[in-house]
């Protein structure tokens, strides 16, 4: 008897699975609930997932994430043994449903949304081979980038970065500029971003000033369990220009980057710590431009239910200024009447240096299952110098937030869920071309939902108080309401709701010269508001449960009111620039998107397209840098480890721009881009090949700026 206890005890020693969970293309998946009887794990951002204490025996396992069908595998567990799982999950018809965040600021299924959500997946992302987050955000269906600025169902236009009418997040803070009120897309390195999420249509009934025309938020990775590192090396470089008479250097440009990222983390607390670089020779003359940036996250799990973390980031980066293309005379012409890759002799040596960076912490709880709250405190600063002309701006905004979510019901379905928050905001700027100034809001929110029936309908508001510090309070309410209704032929969902956006600080008190014309402040503008209704519908196609392709179509109105916009006006015969509201403007049309796997799982494909009405109605004129007609396609194919793919874009002619010059007049064309890509996995080896614009085609889409040529360039990934 003595002799046969250590024999039974370790014929009762339970043991371990292992693996890594992937797509179909190769992709590794992240936070992929792996469950057996009496043990759960979840895979980490390497798609690595980990099970002890199985009995041994036979086991069965189970590997479920929306947005793929779930696999089941039976495995044998030895005794005090470890055995490893591989597993490739293939993607459902909830291929496009993961959880959301920010169209309601809380999780929610895409099909419970009353208001059109695009998706950037963590696939996508690794697929696409993209290197910063503008580039992520442009391939969303229906999302439009003119020279660095969004546009969202031609919400935007282009103002030269000033007063974005899209609110950017990151992982629900904003991080908007508190002076220009724009976008600074390099805030984030994209090695810390787990997939994007744009938001169509106004949002401030629930986010305020700025989400106008929607909202883009990036969510950054968790910080998986134990020790992992990841390193990615990126090189290529940039084709000469398809004709001899504008080459504008005797060697190839290249650009290529560098970043590295570490994390450890415990039951308890985990950190993770991005640092990287970049350099670009450029595509145009005095283009060059050098980047540096780092960020961290840290997370503490001091009990059930409770999450703190704080993260930041910090970017500097340097960069030529390449001014719109000379004109005849005044560069080395060779006769022609623009040189498009040249730059005039007066504008040489412009250069600029932009620092921004923020700092967020962020307490969630969770009480229990029918109540759960956030708070979070937030600091986004950004100094910009530039040289030549010499011009600079210092500007932070300081933000804080409560929050509760209510589900009377208990539970992620519940039948019915309440939240409502209030939320402050202070923006500061000192500025030589912007002055000195300070802005205050203070909002309060809510909104319920509630299912009566098969019906979900959705009803809140939210009042804002914005005013310049040490003035009084313009008070703006936007209340949206809406509803879901799932069907046979698809998941109806219809929205109206009220935006605005109060003008930022550069709008009113910028005074500066811009391409020789002067611009001149005008404090007296006013918020633009807007009403915005869509009605959408999301339908599963395909044979099986599953199906195999996913359709949304959905169609928007817009009534605008007091647009702000720069406009020329002539004093004495010396023309200048100020920014006005319009009287009323209207945006209306539709969008289309359709994703899935028509031939087999290996094949992805997805095709979008948006149709936009944009006109100006006071002048019953159209509205400027708003392309008609904005087309997508895309498809890509995995043959075991390697995987290829493409990208083609048609933006149709855009009608009309503003502060054009001498360029107004130009005979524009439609934007016709191809992208092509391969790629390579192998364990924790990967391998991109990308190449951009690969027809070398040739146009603009805002007045005198090249887009990029055909750029080729190769990423190498290493996973740990």
């Amino acid at each position: 008897m003595v002799a046969l206890a250590p024999v039974r005890a370790q014929a009762q020693a339970p043991g371990v699975v292992y693996g890594i969970v992937s797509d179909t293309a190769g992709a590794l998946i992240a936070a992929v609930h792996v469950t057996t009887a009496g043990a759960a794990a979840t895979s980490d951002v390497t798609g690595r997932y980990r099970l002890a204490g199985i009995p041994p025996g036979h086991a069965v396992l189970h590997f479920a994430r929306l947005g793929y069908r779930e696999a089941v595998d039976t495995v044998t567990i030895p005794p005090g043994d470890s055995v490893r799982v591989d597993v490739t999950l293939r993607a459902s018809r909830y291929a496009l449903e993961p959880i959301i965040v920010t169209a309601a600021k809380r999780s929610q299924l895409l099909d419970q949304s009353s208001t059109s959500v695009a998706l950037v997946s963590d696939s996508d992302l690794v697929r696409r081979a993209v290197s910063t987050v503008d580039e992520a955000v442009d391939k969303a269906p229906g999302v439009l980038f003119l020279n660095g600025q969004v546009n969202i169902r031609g919400s935007s236009g282009f103002v030269e970065g000033l007063g974005s009418r899209v609110l950017l997040l990151v992982d629900g803070v904003p991080a908007n500029e508190a002076d220009r009120g724009g976008i600074d897309w390099d805030i984030v390195p994209l090695e810390d971003v787990q997939r994007v999420e744009v938001v169509k249509g106004a949002g401030s009934s629930l986010y305020g000033s700025a989400a106008f025309g929607g909202v883009v938020n990036l969510l950054t990775r968790d910080v998986p369990v134990g020790f992992h590192g990841r390193v990615r090396a990126t090189a290529g470089s940039y084709a000469d220009p398809p004709d001899s008479a504008w080459r504008f250097r005797d060697y190839v440009g290249g650009l290529g980057g560098l970043d590295v990222t570490g994390s450890y983390g415990t039951e308890a607390l985990r950190g993770s710590l991005t640092l990287g670089g970049r350099h670009s020779d450029g595509y145009r003359e005095q283009d060059r431009s050098n980047q540096w940036e780092g960020s961290g996250k840290a997370e503490w799990l001091p009990a059930p239910g409770t999450r703190v973390t704080a993260s930041g980031s910090w970017t500097s980066h340097q960069y030529d200024v390449s001014p719109p293309w000379c004109e005849r005379g005044q560069c080395d012409d060779r006769g022609l009447a623009f040189q498009p890759f040249m730059i005039g002799s007066g504008n040489r040596g412009a250069y600029t240096r932009s620092d921004k960076g923020y700092v967020a912490a962020t307490v969630d709880r969770t009480t229990s299952a029918g109540f759960a709250w956030q708070a979070r405190a937030s600091w986004l600063r950004t100094h910009f110098t530039d040289f030549t002309p010499d011009d600079w701006g210092v500007g932070n905004r300081y933000g804080a937030e409560l929050r509760g979510t209510l589900r009377p019901g208990g539970g992620s379905d519940s039948d019915r869920v309440v939240t409502a928050g209030v939320e402050a905001a202070r923006a500061d700027v000192t500025s030589d071309i912007f002055g000195g100034h300070a802005q205050n809001e203070l909002s309060a929110y809510a909104e319920g939902e509630r299912r009566v029936g098969p019906v979900r309908l959705s009803a809140g508001a939210r009042v804002d108080a914005i005013g310049l510090a040490g003035g009084p309070l313009a008070g703006e309410v936007s209340p949206r309401v809406g509803a879901v209704l799932p069907t046979r032929i698809g998941t109806w969902r219809f929205s109206v709701g009220h935006g605005f956006r109060a003008p930022s600080l550069a709008e009113r008190f910028v005074s500066t010269v811009a391409f020789g014309i002067r611009v001149v402040p005008d404090s007296s503008l006013v918020p633009e508001t807007a009403w915005a209704f869509e009605l959408g519908d999301a339908l599963s196609l395909g044979s099986g449960g599953g199906g195999t392709a996913r359709l949304d179509a959905a169609a928007f109105w817009t009534e605008a009111r007091q647009l702000v916009e720069p406009t020329f006006f002539d004093s004495g015969g010396v023309p200048y620039i100020r920014f006005v509201n319009l009287v009323r403007a209207r945006l209306r049309g539709f969008d289309l998107s359709l994703a899935g796997r028509p031939l087999t799982p290996a094949l992805e494909t997805s095709v979008g397209y948006t149709f936009l009405d944009a006109r100006d109605l006071s002048t019953d004129s159209v509205l400027a840098f708003r392309p008609k007609h904005l087309l997508t396609l895309a498809a890509d194919y995995a043959l075991g480890p390697f995987s290829i793919g493409g990208d083609f874009r048609y933006v149709s002619r855009i009608e009309r721009i503003e502060l054009g010059l001498s360029w107004a007049d130009d005979p524009r064309v439609a934007a016709e881009v191809l992208d092509l890509r391969a790629g390579w996995r192998r364990n924790a080896w990967s391998a991109r090949l990308l190449v951009t614009n690969a027809l070398n085609y040739i146009y603009s889409l805002t007045p005198g700026t090249l887009e990029p040529v055909r750029t080729t360039s190769l990423v190498l990934t290493w996973t740990y």
